[in-house]
């Protein structure tokens, strides 16, 4: 399994590792530190070699190098690392120059407070989607997650939702990747994307009942602001009693359509003002 996503999640990459500017040693070191997945605290160097599929003594010396830069912690006696503030210092220093984010959120936050949910936005890294901002209301049950925590683009609303917004080629290449990453699963899983297809062709959103997570419901849309930039997922998550089938269709889609359409216009006023 670790060599599956670690493969999927460097395929971006594919053609520039042929370029001879490409630097191997910078790009491990880079995927070292995303193995630390958010539930993680200290990880060992067994563990650490399992997730990434390299060598032992590879690995040994990415992390003398990157405990050295201060990127990670060590506690020598019993040989387990982890990350360690600098690579928080790296994260939040994209995320407080992410203009889309820090714009979004007013809406983001009372489309929470209106479905008594959790609100997320986020953009996709290889086969996953990254929180970039996500806002909380008083529900009875939130997510457990925020800013940074990573999910499957396949199996989850807002993923699904990016596949959706996607043009026609772009979303056919990345189908590949899918279908390479999930293996023996792939016909199950695009017979469900094309039924999710449908299912935006016709509504504009898409939603999820106890796919990901048995104990919770969502719905998601893309949030398309052009000019080239990145295609985000907006979604509305939380338990699956309270977003059951009925309130997310009927409910929380529309909603989550205006939303996206508010987040939109908001960001290409900030554009004419500057």
């Amino acid at each position: 399994m670790g060599r599956k996503r670690n493969a999927a999640a460097s395929a971006d990459a594919d053609d520039a590792t042929r370029d001879p500017r490409f630097i191997a040693a910078l790009a491990r070191g880079i995927e070292l530190l995303r193995v630390f997945k958010p539930q993680d605290r200290w990880l060992s160097h067994r563990e650490i070699v399992r997730r990434i599929a390299l060598p032992p003594a590879t690995v040994s010396r990415l992390t003398f190098t990157l405990t050295a830069l201060g990127y990670l912690k060590h506690r020598e006696d019993v040989g387990e690392y982890a990350l360690s503030p600098a690579v928080l210092g790296l994260g939040f220093s994209m995320l407080g120059n992410f203009d889309i984010a820090r714009i979004a959120r007013p809406t983001m936050q009372a489309l929470a407070d209106k479905c008594q949910a959790a609100v997320s936005l986020g953009a996709r890294h290889g086969l996953e989607m990254i929180y970039v901002a996500h806002s909380r209301s008083t529900a009875r049950l939130i997510l457990g997650l925020d800013v940074g925590a990573r999910l499957p683009i396949a199996r989850t609303s807002m993923g699904r939702a990016v596949l959706c917004g996607m043009s026609p080629g772009e979303r056919d290449m990345l189908m590949q990747r899918i279908a390479q990453a999930e293996g023996d699963g792939w016909p199950a899983v695009k017979e469900r994307l094309a039924q999710v297809q449908q299912q935006f062709d016709t509504c504009g959103f898409v939603t999820t009942e106890g796919e990901w997570d048995p104990s919770i419901s969502a719905a998601a849309v893309p949030v398309v602001v052009g000019d080239g930039r990145t295609l985000l997922g907006l979604s509305v998550g939380g338990a699956s009693s309270w977003l059951h089938s009925h309130a997310l269709r009927e409910e929380v889609g529309p909603l989550l359509v205006e939303a996206a359409r508010t987040i939109v216009s908001a960001i290409h006023a900030a554009d004419w003002k500057d």
